[in-house]
């Protein structure tokens, strides 16, 4: 355990990371194929559905179905975002997938005791304006800078702010009333994790 921004994060052994990687491959698994299946007239709910017949062919559970929400449980496998939904977009029969659409895709799973938790972005039929394009490339190269920055010894408000700097050059903004988060056992596990530099991170860093 170690102390970062007044909670206790846990440390994972080399065993607990492996299980996570396995974890982590059914969650790749699922996203590829539902990004196989994107294209205008399928419904997010078919996407759901398929998310959860894979996942249990892999022997795993879905993690976000049932989770507690301000409007109740939520309903869905996944979360489907679309065009300017930030995150969190519920899935259902009523939300055709159309062409030029910018869906993102957020999935996780639990597989033998231990959580995988990631999120793609893919644009139907590749067709959409400039800018769309140039803030899903924008965003794919500030997650590339961010996996080679983060190594041991490195404070997070050093990746953050080269991740922010890099988004805003662009002439884009980091969304900033959502971070990121530890996962483990669970879920949402300690720290939360910001793509930009605050206050609070400043005075409360996290050293990898």
């Amino acid at each position: 355990m170690k102390e970062v921004l007044g909670v206790a994060i846990r440390l994972k052994s080399a065993r607990e990371i492996e299980l996570m990687r396995r974890a982590g491959r059914v969650v790749h698994a699922v996203l590829s194929r539902l990004g196989e299946m994107i294209e205008p007239g399928i419904t997010t709910a078919e996407l759901d559905a398929q998310a959860e017949r894979l996942t249990r062919s892999f022997g795993a559970e879905c993690l976000f179905k049932g989770v507690p929400g301000r409007q109740g449980p939520f309903p869905g496998n996944i979360c489907v975002s679309i065009n300017d939904e930030v995150v969190h977009g519920i899935p259902s029969e009523k939300r055709i997938i159309r062409q030029g659409d910018v869906v993102s895709i957020d999935f996780g799973c639990r597989l033998d005791g231990y959580c995988g938790d990631a999120a793609r972005t893919f644009i139907v039929g590749g067709k959409a304006s400039h800018d769309v394009h140039r803030l899903v490339n924008v965003t794919r190269e500030v997650l590339k800078i961010a996996v080679e920055m983060a190594k041991p010894g490195i404070l997070w408000s050093t990746v953050a702010r080269a991740m922010q700097d890099y988004v805003e050059k662009h002439g884009f903004s980091v969304v900033k009333e959502f971070v990121g988060h530890g996962i483990g056992t669970e879920m949402h596990e300690d720290p939360r994790v910001p793509n930009f530099v605050s206050k609070e991170l400043l005075k409360n860093d996290i050293l990898l």
